[in-house]
């Protein structure tokens, strides 16, 4: 029994001093903003959960809009979830009394929930919600999720590519 009570304690401790504040300095992206430490440091948070229209893509400068209308000067609460590919820091950002930012960009429309990465179905739930009352990019019944629009720009690159090398090959 103390072993059990000791390891939420631990637990506990570890949630409760990783959580971190900054100021939001940029936003890159619907789901991407950098972050001014205490140290002076800045830090691109990329938000868990959530992903938001490219920048060329449909509604991408509406989600943009929307996170910085949100965060943008304010100081946040983050808890780092992990790195993504890219390196940057993946986090879940809390503004304005606890408001969770990825959660509020998901309930606007302005994003999909990341089912990929995230286990949280009340998202699935919020994101149904949007898309039956055509809220943001719901307005779109051809929506393209960002990872299936990222896709098709990679495989139109390769197939540019392609072309290009058979243009020198004759």
């Amino acid at each position: 029994m103390r072993k059990i009570l000791f390891i939420q304690f631990l637990l506990f401790s570890v949630f409760i001093f990783s959580q971190t504040e900054g100021k939001v300095i940029k936003v890159k992206d619907g789901d991407t903003v950098v972050v001014l430490l205490s140290n002076n440091i800045q830090e691109t948070l990329r938000l868990a959960e959530v992903d938001c229209p490219e920048k060329g893509q449909a509604f991408g400068k509406n989600a943009k809009q929307f996170t910085s209308e949100a965060v943008f000067g304010k100081t946040v609460t983050f808890y780092r979830t992990g790195k993504d590919r890219y390196k940057r820091t993946v986090a879940k950002i809390f503004y304005d009394h606890n408001k969770y930012l990825s959660e509020e960009i998901i309930k606007a429309g302005f994003g999909w929930w990341y089912f990929k990465a995230s286990k949280n179905v009340d998202l699935q739930k919020l994101q149904d919600t949007a898309k039956a009352k055509k809220l943001g990019l719901w307005m779109d019944k051809n929506a393209v999720s960002p990872w299936e629009y990222r896709k098709s720009k990679r495989k139109k690159n390769a197939d540019n590519k392609s072309k290009s090398s058979l243009i020198f090959e004759k």
